[in-house]
């Protein structure tokens, strides 16, 4: 859909849940941002893998997130989508985004991935001894850039042109359950 405002064009694109999906299951990098107890706002880049709508963070059991994001639960996240190809070797073009926020669930040490690329992700011998974050997105996937070509992002000339707002839906804190197994 496109709209007009002014004389400039509108690019307006609403990727599906599931475009939304497949763009995290293919990315591995994300921005974790949460409040600490003492209310200071902290962000962390972490690797994740996704599986059953949900991402999963690896990170050292003494870690600040570790220790930290359990007392709220409340998180946000931020997934760069890497877009351009060759071109970005060659032009500064900036990467589309998801985010969202959710919770997250700490889980204790010895636990076994959930989806096997996290076990690609962290060495075997670190993923032991790490503590497993389980993040649920809760509410609305924020997109820019998702499902509109990068040469209408470019001819619109619209800093916000691209950017949606994605199937709403809110899961709520109890669908984030302990997972099984041990080592």
């Amino acid at each position: 859909m496109t709209s007009t405002v002014g004389a400039t064009k509108r690019v307006r694109s609403e990727p599906s849940r599931a475009e939304v999906w497949r763009q995290l299951a293919r990315a591995s990098f994300a921005v974790m941002s949460y409040v600490t107890p003492g209310g200071r706002p902290r962000s962390s880049g972490v690797g994740y893998a996704a599986g059953s709508g949900r991402l999963y963070v690896a990170v050292a059991p003494k870690s600040w997130k570790a220790l930290q994001i359990p007392a709220i639960g409340q998180i946000a996240v931020t997934v760069p989508v890497r877009r351009g190809g060759v071109l970005s070797l060659l032009f500064p073009i900036p990467p589309a985004t998801i985010s969202f926020h959710g919770w997250a669930v700490v889980h204790p040490p010895g636990v076994d991935p959930p989806v096997p690329a996290l076990a690609r992700l962290v060495p075997a011998d670190l993923l032991a001894n790490c503590r497993i974050v389980e993040i649920v997105p809760d509410g609305e996937f924020r997109t820019y850039g998702i499902g509109t070509s990068l040469l209408k992002l470019l001819k619109s000339r619209d800093p916000v042109a691209g950017a949606e707002v994605t199937a709403r839906q809110s899961v709520g804190r109890d669908v984030v359950r302990p997972l099984s197994g041990g080592r």
